[in-house]
């Protein structure tokens, strides 16, 4: 989630959203859904990729919406109170049938914590995203919040991934593992084909040897 202040009015911006900045002579994108020009003639465009949201608020509506309320007030991963202990209480408060994907990235438990970044992090902690919570053990849950904090810092560090464009259409320099970018390429760690699946409205990659299922 990104915010922009404008006077008294904040424009929300939730994952699934490309937001660019050009010039006053740049050309802009054909198909954009929300298009905003400043007094310079410079301008911010946002455009849906598969799915997304927009807000435009002012202070008296901040709380009127859940999704937004909620995602400010929680802690996010790279908060100092985004410990083990806290990722354990989430882990334990929500559904046990749920899968490892549908943990990590529905319902805003982590905020900004979404489909593309999670491939990397169940990579790293060698855990398949079709997993059930009730059957990872206490190390395999010990490792998810290692890749949820470490990935995500290196990621950050890095400038995001190198499958996404800042505001300034800048690719970042985060290099990821698994993507649409290395489907079929070998895994870095033991060489068999990273593969493909459609799951919960989306693609999932994984290792077929280093994530078992």
């Amino acid at each position: 989630m990104a915010e922009l202040q404008f006077d008294e009015l904040k424009l929300v911006v939730f994952d699934g959203i490309n937001v660019r900045y050009y010039g006053e002579s740049d050309r802009l994108p054909v198909k954009h859904q929300l298009h905003i020009e400043f007094d310079d003639l410079t301008s911010i465009t946002c455009s849906v990729q598969m799915y997304g949201g927009m807000l435009l608020l002012d202070e008296s509506e901040e709380e009127e919406h859940g999704h937004y309320k909620s995602s400010k007030r929680k802690i996010k991963p790279l908060q100092p109170a985004f410990d083990e202990m806290y990722f354990e209480s989430l882990m334990g408060n929500a559904k046990q049938t749920l899968s490892a994907k549908a943990f990590l990235a529905t319902e805003q438990r982590i905020p900004g914590l979404g489909n593309g970044v999670l491939q990397d992090i169940l990579f790293n902690a060698r855990i398949h995203p079709r997993r059930k919570l009730a059957s990872l053990s206490d190390d395999e849950n010990q490792a998810m919040y290692v890749g949820v904090t470490q990935t995500l810092a290196t990621m950050t560090a890095e400038g995001g991934r190198d499958t996404e464009k800042d505001i300034f259409g800048v690719n970042g320099e985060y290099v990821t593992k698994l993507s649409a970018k290395t489907k079929n390429n070998p895994c870095q760690a033991c060489g068999s084909a990273i593969i493909r699946e459609a799951y919960m409205g989306g693609n999932i990659y994984f290792c077929p040897v280093c994530q078992k299922i």
